[in-house]
């Protein structure tokens, strides 16, 4: 073999590798190929889960949910993102985190939530093996308060892990009730956090201009008149979990936090990981594209975001950095990695293939700095808008195989 040919093999065997890994296609990159063996006397844990393209429902969607969108052409992914090393992602933290509390030191919050021990919950579906469930009721300005609620397991897993799950909008708690209890299941404690205004959270908060009045909005877009230079109604959105986790680090100390959400949870499992390190494990589901890619995915079109998504409400939140150096935000430290999952046939947004190009970017860019993991998982099983089982069984491989060794 000439040393020309040689070169273009092994160049295209490395992309080949470097793409699959960051795809989250397993049997063509190191970590899932290791799963096979064992030297340590333990039992040799399960492979990475794989599934195929859903062929019926590929069927039924046209080419823009197969092929990159011209929306990538020209754009340089690498320069869209400003992270370079670990100080970087420190730097860029403390000005997000300054910019959501207007603060001058960039540090969280560290108020502590009204809890009642032992709440009966009829509004959570039911869930099973579980020893108690605690009420965390945040306190927020202008009156708006949000619920977070806890759920310990009855047998508590070796591993200490605590895990935060993240409703939607206007999703169904199928997903929830899945998700929470294969975490349940598996002896975490389970924080259930829900967007501000939506499902058990109150709807009601005090009008901007009067106190005294008491406004319902229709939904996050008319959140408008609150967002101020002196006050960012991001804080509804990320306050009620930094002060759920400062309540379960001080009482539990668990050993780890992990953090799943769908949907504007899958923007929330993105966004806050990003700020607070304290998450060490995300995975964020159908919550976000870089903007540059917004108008790409095929339904809808363009996929502008909520409220919270977008850079024409946030210009100095987004204008601090992009999507995919929050993904990178969320990624960098010590046992710190996250994936983000996309429904390639997502019948509500996100949708397509234009995560293609921003991915391997991303990956490469963490790997650089040498500290974390990050990669992203398109799903095609299914068109649906949520967590699929086959997601699901991936988180909890990544979670409970993968990271078996880790806090």
């Amino acid at each position: 073999m000439s040393t020309v040919s040689r070169r273009a093999l092994l160049g295209t065997a490395g992309a080949v590798a470097a793409t699959a890994a960051t795809l989250g296609v397993p049997g063509l990159n190191g970590t899932a190929s290791a799963q096979g063996s064992s030297t340590s006397g333990r039992p040799t844990p399960r492979p990475r889960p794989v599934a195929p393209v859903n062929q019926e429902v590929a069927a039924a969607h046209s080419i823009d949910y197969r092929a990159l969108p011209q929306d990538v052409v020209g754009v340089d992914a690498e320069q869209l993102m400003t992270v370079h090393t670990e100080a970087d992602t420190e730097r860029l933290r403390r000005l997000l985190v300054a910019e959501v509390w207007k603060s001058a030191d960039g540090r969280l919050p560290d108020a502590l939530p009204e809890v009642e021990h032992g709440v009966t919950a009829p509004e959570l579906p039911a869930f099973t093996g579980v020893r108690r469930i605690d009420r965390l009721t945040v306190s927020l300005p202008y009156g708006l308060r949000s619920v977070v609620y806890l759920l310990l397991p009855r047998r508590a897993g070796a591993h200490g892990r605590f895990a935060l799950y993240h409703n939607g909008h206007g999703e169904t708690p199928e997903t929830m009730q899945r998700t929470a209890q294969a975490l349940v299941d598996a002896g975490y404690g389970v924080l259930l956090c829900a967007m501000p205004l939506y499902h058990w959270n109150p709807k009601q908060l005090q009008s901007p201009t009067d106190p005294d009045t008491l406004v319902t909005p229709e939904s996050h877009n008319d959140l408008g008149p609150w967002e101020t230079g002196t006050f960012s109604t991001l804080r509804f959105f990320l306050e009620p979990l930094a002060v759920a986790v400062n309540h379960v680090s001080r009482t539990y100390r668990p050993s780890s936090l992990q953090m799943i959400g769908l949907s504007g949870g899958g923007w929330t499992a993105t966004v806050y990981p990003a700020l607070d390190p304290r998450i060490t494990r995300s995975y964020p589901t159908a919550g976000s594209l870089p903007f540059f890619l917004r108008a790409a995915p095929p339904k809808p079109r363009p996929t502008t975001g909520d409220w919270e998504q977008r850079l024409d409400k946030h210009p100095v939140f987004y204008g601090i950095c992009d999507f995919p150096d929050l993904y990178a935000l969320a990624s960098v430290g010590p046992h710190r990695r996250q994936m983000q999952i996309l429904n390639r046939f997502d019948e509500c947004c996100f949708n397509g293939v234009g995560h293609r190009s921003y991915a391997p970017v991303v990956s490469h860019r963490v790997q650089v700095i040498g500290k974390g993991h990050w990669e992203l998982l398109e799903d095609a099983t299914h068109g649906d808008h949520t967590i699929s089982p086959y997601a699901l069984d991936v988180i909890l491989w990544d979670l409970d195989v993968n990271c078996v060794d880790e806090p």
